[in-house]
């Protein structure tokens, strides 16, 4: 069963038109120095090349994207790379904000019973302690005669509903949604971005001399 949308979320495809003729076994030689790097194996059959990349080092350009297949072959009488690359670090940014989601939603679920239990406890034993913290607190917080003659506010008393909200902080899901957002982020970065690079990368390994797009700075002006 083929779930398109679902494949969308980490498999990035691609067609690189190559500025001019190129047999499978020349693309594949640029492209070498690519796969040459510690935890990568690759195998070509004919016109497509086949890699997989096991915990890839930081620096490996395409440690983002850990398996594949490059495929070099004709369309419409020209030379061209098809590419078909998967990446778990996509998949992953795709996956933390359902789980941070989640985790936020529990933290709220465990709140309430936490709070509803707290309750329900007051109710049942714990009416004098609550009437004595009462009458404490009218002591402290009653006005001298004057002041109610003068229509002087009573001071307010300390908040309960704060209190409770202190309490129950630690249960607060912001955090979670907070990682949510950031993680939802990288992955509308990543979409885009990766797919990018990806293709510059393969323009500068296949063209002859690479588009003035993807040059060095340096190189560029020297071109300009």
């Amino acid at each position: 069963m083929k779930l398109p949308f679902i494949d969308r979320i980490w498999r990035v495809k691609g067609l690189l038109p190559l500025e001019t003729p190129m047999s499978p076994a020349t693309a594949f030689d640029r492209l070498d120095p690519l796969f040459q790097t510690n935890g990568t194996s690759y195998e070509i059959d004919g016109d497509t090349l086949t890699f997989r990349k096991h915990n890839p080092a930081a620096q490996d350009r395409l440690a983002t994207f850990t398996r594949g297949t490059l495929t070099v072959g004709e369309r419409e009488g020209r030379s061209v790379l098809a590419y078909n690359v998967t990446s778990p670090a996509l998949l992953a940014c795709f996956l933390a904000p359902l789980l941070f989601v989640a985790l936020g939603q529990v933290n709220v679920a465990i709140g309430e019973y936490e709070k509803s239990k707290a309750e329900a406890a007051e109710q049942a034993g714990k009416a004098d302690d609550e009437s004595k913290k009462d009458d404490e607190a009218d002591k402290d917080v009653k006005l001298h005669w004057l002041d109610v003659a003068m229509g002087a506010p009573a001071p307010e008393k300390p908040d309960e509903k704060d209190k409770e909200k202190d309490k129950y902080e630690k249960y607060s899901p912001k955090t979670a949604y907070i990682l949510a957002a950031i993680f939802a982020t990288l992955y509308l970065v990543g979409r885009i971005l990766e797919p990018w690079l990806l293709r510059s990368i393969f323009r500068k390994k296949l063209y002859d001399t690479p588009p003035i797009d993807d040059m060095d700075p340096a190189e560029r002006l020297s071109r300009e």
